[in-house]
């Protein structure tokens, strides 16, 4: 076992399940068996799962109440399956094409209802990189946040027949969503409900915080460049990513002009905002070493050619995190206050305790969020599809031409 591996076996287990049982019915020798190709190919397999599993999830996600939902639903599985930063792993033996399909697997299966076989599901990610686990719990948030809304809609009607005056001033909203969800769990009857439907769920979770305690943490191997810490950032990153890739449908004019506007309805609130964001970049940002010393990334020509101009330029990006997460929320706003509540709350937690900025740890999160906003016409979903084939071919091509070598190292080095 190599100390410098930090994730569970999973991906290696399927290697043999799959490799295996061929060289066995193909009589191949073990050279043949256990070559580059032949485990690169296993993350093949799980690229063309992955594929299959997007469109199912658009199927069940999104409403069909369109004659053109079909084609933008194709679209979209396509642009999704094609999305760089998963797709170039595809061609590698890593473990992201098995971490994304058991995770989606897991998630389809939460929405069919069929949580036992989620939970399981959920634990196979979970082999695959111990973080998972967060999306595994997001399926239990997921049955959580519909028996919300079910009582959240009963509870607005009542207040509408009693005619009761609302709530007013700042973040009001907030306040009675935080009201309510307080005494909806003084409820005894409440409580057992949602543990009788989240069980499986519940058990997985327990299960780790066994492994992390015989473990004696959550990473296995290298821990010393692995170490957990409040990085607050993370959360901005993410947001600026997603708008990056996702930019065709959350900037326009038109989005820029509403954001500003109410920016200056709600000035208290964007100030507060504002204030506290900046206070994060101040007191909260990380620099991992590998960040300033692997050039074979794009973060470190991201970090050095963006943030390391100026000590300032940190703090002059605050407005741009703000209208991305405003973006983000809403093209989010037709799903439910608690389905937001709950993806927020699963975001944070798998991004914020990662020291090091890597685009890789934000494929799940934004997948699941891409899946959920509605379908964008078919003209965007063009514009988005050409540009992931521009950014994989340019990839691809830095990748297979432009090699390079280290100082005090004779292996040709790679981008990415």
């Amino acid at each position: 076992w190599d100390p410098m591996i930090t994730t569970l076996p999973g991906l290696y287990l399927v290697s043999v399940g799959v490799v295996k049982p061929a060289s066995w019915i193909l009589g191949w020798s073990e050279h043949v068996v256990c070559s580059i190709g032949m485990l690169r190919f296993v993350n093949l397999l799980f690229s063309v799962g992955n594929f299959y599993l997007l469109y199912l999830l658009f199927r069940k996600v999104q409403p069909r109440n369109k004659a053109s939902s079909s084609i933008q639903r194709i679209l979209s599985t396509l642009t999704l399956a094609v999305f760089p930063t998963l797709y170039f792993f595809n061609f590698l033996y890593y473990t992201e094409p098995g971490s994304v399909f058991f995770t989606l697997f897991a998630y389809l299966m939460c929405l069919y209802g069929n949580h036992r076989t989620s939970a399981l599901l959920g634990f196979c990610g979970f082999m695959f990189r111990q973080t998972n686990i967060i999306w595994a719990a997001f399926c239990a948030g997921q049955v959580i946040a519909q028996k919300f809304t079910e009582a959240w809609k009963t509870e607005l009607q009542k207040k509408k027949e009693e005619r009761l005056p609302p709530i007013k001033g700042p973040f009001s909203e907030l306040r009675r969503v935080l009201q309510f969800l307080l005494v909806y769990s003084m409820s005894f009857k409440n409580l057992s409900m949602l543990f009788l439907l989240t069980w499986p769920y519940i058990l997985l979770v327990f299960a780790f915080f066994v492994f992390v305690v015989v473990n004696g943490g959550i990473v296995i191997g290298d821990r010393s460049s692995h170490e957990a810490c409040l990085h607050f950032p993370q959360l901005f990153y993410f947001f600026s990513f997603t708008l990056f890739f996702s930019f065709p449908h959350l900037l326009s004019p038109t989005k820029v002009k509403t954001f500003l506007s109410l920016i200056w309805k709600r000035r208290v609130q964007f100030s507060v905002i504002m204030l506290v964001s900046v206070f994060f970049v101040w007191k909260f940002t990380y620099v991992h070493k590998y960040l300033l010393a692997d050039n074979r990334h794009y973060t470190f020509y991201v970090w050095k050619r963006v943030f390391q101009r100026h000590e300032i330029v940190k703090y002059l990006l605050v407005p741009a995190y703000m209208f991305a997460g405003w973006a983000i929320a809403d093209s989010l706003k037709s799903k439910s206050i608690f389905w937001n509540l709950m993806f927020f709350v699963c975001l944070v937690t798998s991004t914020v305790p990662q020291k090091l900025l890597e685009f890789r740890y934000f494929i799940l999160p934004y997948i699941i969020y891409r899946l959920n906003i509605p379908l964008p016409p078919i003209s965007r979903l063009v514009c988005e599809l050409a540009c992931y084939t521009v950014v994989n071919f340019l990839t691809f091509y830095i990748f297979l031409n432009k090699t390079f070598q280290w100082p005090n190292n004779q292996d040709i080095q790679r981008f990415m």
